[in-house]
């Protein structure tokens, strides 16, 4: 009996301990940079696709953002500050200063900061499937 209440305050102190960092879907992982920021790194495949999905599944686990909220890119492709991993993209649920908002389409080629989408439009790119297998 007395194993059991030690499993029990063990676990209860596991899930307990906030993560920082989040494993998203697809291979890709998520830094908190402050409290509306935070970094998309990718473990392999690099897909803006990924990157847009791994953005959404944060936005709205961790920092609550709802479907209709939008999704801005901070800074395109570049070294991440929170890892040192050679590619990383940020974004924020708040719009940059001095960077005008501007509305992704469905195919994207890059990054550029003001680039936004919704909650909703982002997380809809976790369902990509390529035409073409490689």
């Amino acid at each position: 009996m007395k194993q059991l209440y030690t499993f029990a305050a063990l676990a209860t102190v596991a899930f307990s301990i906030p993560m920082t960092a989040d494993a998203a879907r697809n291979g890709y992982r998520t830094e908190p940079i402050n409290a509306t920021e935070f970094e998309v790194i990718p473990r392999g495949d690099q897909r803006a696709e990924g990157y847009w999905c791994a953005a959404a599944d944060y936005a709205r686990r961790t920092l609550g953002a709802g479907w209709k909220d939008q999704i801005y890119v901070v800074r395109g492709y570049g070294p991440s500050v929170t890892t040192g991993r050679k590619t990383a993209v940020q974004f924020s649920t708040k719009q940059p200063e001095n960077v005008g908002a501007q509305p992704s389409s469905f195919v994207s080629f890059g990054f550029k900061p003001g680039y936004s989408m919704s909650v909703q439009g982002a997380n809809a790119r976790c369902n990509y499937r390529p035409f073409f297998n490689d």
